[in-house]
């Protein structure tokens, strides 16, 4: 169990267009003690911002047709405060960078378990951490099918999400890209399940 308990008073607000992970997600984080509202939309979730002035939000990178980068800006004007963990089953290193620039608190790819999610929101709350957790470096580069994935994540987060304009700059055909971008991401290591 988590010994991290939410502050009460202001809602959770999850963003995501698969409302199956969305409704399992609120009710593993209603457990924990959070006031969960869910939306499948980024119209919604300007809306429900607005009404609700949620203290936290767990958004999806891909909502539909739209952006969860995007998004981040915008909930944060309207609640300034507003704690947002973007989640992706697309992990790249250029999204990572790209939420944090964009005003993400923290960054987690899918599959993912409540309890992370709860850790990502609640870290920084209890005040400064004990002892830094460094990341150890890479001890081999990345292959080769990863950095081709992180390029073309790199490049789609420059162009905002617009596939046509990243197979242009890529110099590769539109429908050849959707395939790279319907796949898994590559795993960083072999070894890694």
């Amino acid at each position: 169990m988590n010994e991290l308990i939410p502050p009460g008073g202001r809602p959770l607000l999850i963003v995501d267009d698969d409302p199956t992970f969305a409704r399992v997600l609120g009710r593993a984080l209603s457990s924990r003690g959070f006031e969960v509202i869910t939306t499948d939309n980024a119209d919604d979730a300007r809306a429900l911002t607005r009404r609700h002035q949620p203290r936290y939000c767990v958004l999806d990178l891909k909502l539909g047709d739209e952006n969860g980068l995007r998004l981040i800006p915008e909930l944060q004007s309207l609640v300034p405060d507003i704690r947002v963990l973007l989640l992706t089953g697309y992990a790249s290193i250029a999204t990572a960078v790209e939420a944090i620039k964009r005003g993400a608190h923290d960054y987690l790819a899918k599959p993912v378990d409540a309890d992370a999610v709860v850790r990502a929101l609640l870290d920084g709350d209890a005040g400064p951490a004990e002892g830094d957790d460094l990341v150890d470096a890479p001890d081999a580069p990345l292959p080769l099918r990863r950095l081709e994935w992180e390029h073309i994540q790199r490049v789609l987060t420059e162009c905002e999400g617009n596939i046509s304009e990243t197979a242009r700059r890529l110099g590769m055909h539109r429908r050849t890209l959707q395939r790279k971008l319907s796949k898994h991401p590559v795993r960083e290591r072999p070894d890694e399940i």
